[in-house]
């Protein structure tokens, strides 16, 4: 049987996957500038959202602008589950670094993620931050990207001497410098290291859950919503075929049955209802007069969101499940 550690750890690597693979089939489908203005809206709204409340919970709101950024950076990724690097130079410049494997482009997906959609990354949430915090003259300058074959993205928050432009918040300086040797043990530790181990799993099941919410909230946003959400759909079919088996076995579930069997269709639900809970939805696995009925009450993902057209979203996620069904047993669709 599977515990409860299990279904978010098996969650998390499920939307993971699912934020990766949306992002790569907007390149392939509706073209690399698409892709840029999606990964860019996906990076600010988080921005908007979590760096000025996060600056206040991780009691760096006092720190130096630049070294509070990088900070932020380095504490905020741990707590996700994605390793980071960081080094204090100078009150006035601090740097931050992201070694492979990136947690964003995992596996050989890295090889489909141009130059201009990574660096909307940073363009969306690293140049704003001196935005946020009042600050004209802070900027990032990027001085490698794992997408171009640097060992690792990294770069520096970087407190000028005037006011920036727009263009100038985020910087490209390849080759000019790199990060510092940085020595483990010398770095920053938070308090939620001592956290218990079901505790971080939540922690990181959150960090991924948060991704997949605010792309439906992005999509629905773009002009072109339902072209986009479809785009959303597509990877979600994809990425239930590709990891169910990875995620059921993390359960101890069977998969792969092909029988269309009401045993197979039971076994299913059982994933599904674990999967469901994980995510902390109120979920009801019954015996039905056809199969078995899975069901939930609300949709906690979404709870609180603004999106206007929920059905349209919840339609595109829930190919999420159809995908993974397919995979499951291909004769129960």
């Amino acid at each position: 049987m599977h515990d409860e550690a299990a279904g978010w750890r098996a969650l998390a690597t499920l939307y993971n996957a699912l934020a990766t693979a949306t992002i790569m089939a907007t390149v392939v489908r509706r073209g690399e500038a698409a892709a840029r203005e999606l990964v860019f809206s996906l990076f600010r709204r988080q921005h908007l959202e979590k760096f000025l409340p996060g600056l206040a919970k991780l009691g760096l709101a006092g720190e130096p602008h630049a070294v509070a950024c990088a900070l932020y950076h380095y504490h905020s990724n741990a707590l996700g589950g994605v390793n980071t690097e960081y080094f204090r130079e100078s009150d006035r410049k601090a740097w931050v670094r992201y070694p492979p494997p990136r947690w964003m482009w995992r596996g050989t997906a890295i090889a489909a993620i141009p130059h201009a959609v990574s660096a909307a990354m940073l363009h969306g949430w690293h140049g704003h931050n001196g935005v946020s915090l009042g600050n004209p003259r802070l900027g990032f300058v990027c001085t490698g990207m794992t997408v171009d074959g640097m060992p690792g993205l990294e770069g520096y928050y970087l407190e000028h001497d005037r006011a920036l432009a727009e263009a100038e918040r985020v910087r490209f300086a390849y080759g000019e410098e790199t990060m510092p040797r940085v020595e483990p043990g010398s770095l920053p530790v938070l308090e939620a290291t001592a956290w218990p181990a079901a505790r971080r799993l939540r922690t990181h099941r959150a960090y991924a859950m948060a991704y997949v919410r605010t792309l439906l909230e992005v999509l629905a946003a773009l002009p072109d919503a339902q072209g986009a959400r479809d785009t959303f759909a597509h990877a979600a079919r994809l990425t239930g075929l590709q990891f169910h088996e990875e995620t059921a076995q993390a359960l101890n579930l069977p998969t792969n049955l092909s029988t269309g069997s009401a045993a197979s269709a039971a076994q299913f639900a059982q994933w599904l209802g674990a999967m469901l809970a994980a995510q902390g939805e109120a979920v009801e696995v019954t015996a039905a007069a056809k199969g078995v009925d899975v069901r939930m009450r609300g949709w906690r993902l979404m709870q609180g969101s603004a999106v206007a057209d929920v059905g349209a979203s919840f339609a595109a996620w829930n190919v999420l499940w159809i995908g993974a069904c397919a995979a499951h047993d291909r004769f129960l669709l």
